[in-house]
């Protein structure tokens, strides 16, 4: 069917959810935006769902959800007798709906599911998978997108994202599904009656916080360190949590921002609710600056990530998710070393657009960096073959540059609720020394050097943008780029071919990593670009790394970068 006889089909619909037949019957002779709505079907990959709210194949709703659903359900069923699934959803517009809606088509389907009381973090949903010994997770969250936005994400039993391969498989099924007739569909309140629906436990969310907990490095260090704390949830999922952990560790003197508080889908006072963009902390600042307080902690709306602020002077300095790590890294393996606990052949995951300057830090203290694709279900997937080989205690932190971290195997994916603890134990542990995050950070750019990294994206709207950033890959892929802002470039990691350029002498190597539409240009001053697509949003992201001699260097070789980067992106 084209878009306009997909439109007549679900106008004829008895639609349940009423918004959407609202919607349908807005946009009856508008074209464009019927277009918009049908000219695809929601892309399901490793990643899950991910799309704008609203009536449609190509918008996530209630029928777009059914049908993934009952693509995992037939794919559990088709490799497990007995199979099992968690849910968890965030704050978003309809997550609690969608959830549900979820539950009723695992259990319409055999499938035992555990889902939790009320909104709950992504690492939640990981561990869940994992303590319960699920066949696999499910939690409806967008991440840090802006509020039109929900998402689906799919989980294995192993508590990481879905790889390819499993992707595939269910891709392949969800194709031969009409998205309302061959699904199918509890009551949940039945369900609930007979046990195929159950809530997930206390005790699974205490179990929980006492993983996240036994993470810490320096116990009681946080005790009476008279550290002052604004926090901010984003109007999301990490309210109740990292306030519970916050407070078990000892700090008192936590100050939430008011309007960011509660859970809305609205996200009323930041359009954009992600720790990474500073205007979503702009009334964390304004906090902060009120009660001179030492640090501002912001999670995301699914808790998975956290940004911070930190005092410098009479202002607040936010640091990057690549400043942080190197400090997470940098505690972690001083203090693990001085007190015993540091394993043998300790091992630190970082993906490929992180920062470099890990690899100093780690050099220090005898840490093996291992380089895994952007996603964490890669660094989840070191943390497995560790395990694995009996050597699960060498991990020690895993973090990437979009501000997610990780420092223990008790889940899959990035723990903002982990991450905020070991912040706000770190900067009391520095505290306790007279010593701010922003002094110790710029002692480690003095002995390191002055790495600096960044990213910037550039959108590419509808279905000609998902074709033009299709094109600009291709165009670079194929013609590389002999030079970026007068630095020639001497070569090109190809990471969908495996392959590895040397663009003076031609030769070749390979690249032992999964392949991955990612395309990294080296050149001849040690800077690099890396250049994606976004695999959640129709974005093209570009990542610079570079190394000066000072701040300044640095800050102008990135710029110079930065304004080639751009007039390329712009004229292509």
């Amino acid at each position: 069917m084209n878009e306009k006889e997909l439109y007549k089909l679900w106008t004829a619909q008895n639609l349940e959810d009423k918004d959407l037949k609202e919607e349908l019957l807005s946009i009856k002779d508008n074209d464009d935006e019927i277009f918009d709505r049908f000219y695809k079907e929601l892309d399901f990959g490793t990643a899950g769902l991910r799309g704008v709210i609203g009536a449609g194949t190509n918008r996530m709703n209630i029928y777009t959800v059914r049908k993934a659903t009952q693509g995992i359900a037939d794919y559990i069923k088709a490799h497990s007798e007995n199979g099992s699934v968690a849910i968890a959803y965030d704050s978003r517009i309809k997550s609690d709906l969608f959830a549900k809606e979820t539950a009723r088509v695992f259990a319409a389907n055999g499938i035992k599911v555990y889902i939790y009381r009320e909104l709950m973090p992504t690492p939640a949903l990981s561990f869940a998978v994992r303590e319960l010994k699920c066949d696999a997770g499910v939690i409806i969250t967008a991440s840090h997108n802006p509020a039109k936005y929900n998402g689906y994400k799919a989980y294995g039993s192993d508590g990481c994202q879905i790889g390819p391969e499993i992707a595939d498989e269910v891709i392949e099924i969800i194709r031969g599904l009409d998205i309302f007739s061959d699904i199918k569909i509890a009551d949940f309140d039945k369900s609930l009656e007979n046990g195929t629906i159950e809530y997930i436990s206390d005790d699974v969310i205490e179990s929980f916080y006492k993983n996240v907990l036994s993470q810490s490095v320096n116990h009681g260090i946080a005790e009476n360190s008279g550290l002052k704390l604004v926090y901010t949830p984003l109007n999301g999922a990490g309210n109740k949590p990292v306030r519970e952990i916050l407070k078990r560790i000892g700090i008192k003197d936590v100050h939430v921002v008011k309007e960011q508080e509660n859970p809305d889908g609205n996200f009323p006072t930041c359009p954009y609710p992600n720790p990474e963009i500073r205007q979503a902390l702009e009334k964390g600042l304004e906090l902060c600056k009120e009660l001179d307080a030492d640090m501002l902690l912001a999670t995301d709306p699914d808790c998975d990530r956290v940004g911070i602020a930190v005092k410098d002077k009479d202002d607040y300095r936010l640091f990057s998710g690549n400043e942080v790590g190197v400090l997470l890294l940098n505690y972690i393996a001083s203090c693990r070393k001085e007190n015993g606990t540091l394993p043998k052949n300790p091992v630190c995951v970082k993906t490929i657009v992180t920062t470099n300057m890990i690899n100093d830090v780690a050099k220090t203290y005898g840490v093996e960096v291992r380089n895994v694709l952007t996603g964490f279900k890669f660094i989840g997937g070191v943390i497995a073959e560790l395990e694995e080989i009996g050597q699960a205690d060498r991990y020690i932190l895993g973090f990437e540059e979009s501000y997610g971290y990780l420092t223990g195997g008790y889940v899959r994916d990035k723990d903002a609720v982990d991450a905020s603890m070991m912040i706000v134990e770190m900067a009391s542990y520095y505290k306790k020394q007279g010593k701010l995050l922003t002094q110790v950070l710029e002692e480690l750019y003095e002995k390191y050097g002055w790495y600096l990294c960044s990213q910037e994206s550039f959108a590419f709207e509808g279905a000609s943008g998902m074709k033009h950033m299709a094109d600009i890959m291709d165009s670079m892929r194929k013609s590389p780029m002999p030079q970026i802002a007068g630095v020639k470039t001497v070569y090109l990691a190809d990471y969908g071919v495996s392959e590895k350029k040397d663009i003076v002498t031609g030769k070749t190597e390979a690249i032992e990593l999964p392949q991955s539409n990612v395309l990294e240009f080296g050149l001849e001053d040690g800077s690099t670009v890396i250049v994606r697509p976004s695999g959640t949003e129709p974005k093209i992201k570009i990542y610079y790394s570079v190394k000066g001699a000072s701040k300044t260097e640095s800050e102008n070789m990135q710029a110079n970068l930065k304004k080639a980067m751009e007039a390329i992106i712009k004229n292509a």
